[in-house]
């Protein structure tokens, strides 16, 4: 079972510098802009795609994965949260950051072949 697909996402959390928020926004714009259809394709049950997301922000620490978890309608979900991203102060100098992070999402299924 190797990668069969790969999605990227970016989100955003403009105002309230929300790594979690940011993060989650990136995994739906990754899930929600491409019809993924692999299960169906490959003759096997949606329930056993394997999916790895990895997200990358300023504050990987402030990311809560089982937020993240919930935003995947079926899979086994693995996470790998790492420094990356980017944080952009506010132009007036106070309150939180606009926080950007991004999403990889690498779906793979086990086939009857191996």
């Amino acid at each position: 079972m190797g990668p069969m697909i790969v999605e990227f996402g970016l989100g955003t959390s403009l105002r309230r510098g929300s790594y979690t928020e940011a993060a989650a926004r990136a995994v739906r714009a990754a899930l929600w802009r491409n019809s993924i259809n692999l299960a169906e394709y490959m003759g096997v049950a949606k329930e056993d795609m394997r999916i790895e997301v990895h997200i990358g922000c300023a504050r990987p620490d402030l990311v809560d994965v089982s937020v993240l978890a919930e935003v995947f309608p079926y899979g086994e979900t693995s996470f790998d949260v790492r420094a990356g991203g980017l944080d952009v102060a506010r132009p007036e100098g106070s309150g939180a950051p606009t926080v950007m992070a991004q999403a990889a999402l690498v779906v793979s299924v086990e086939t009857a072949d191996g």
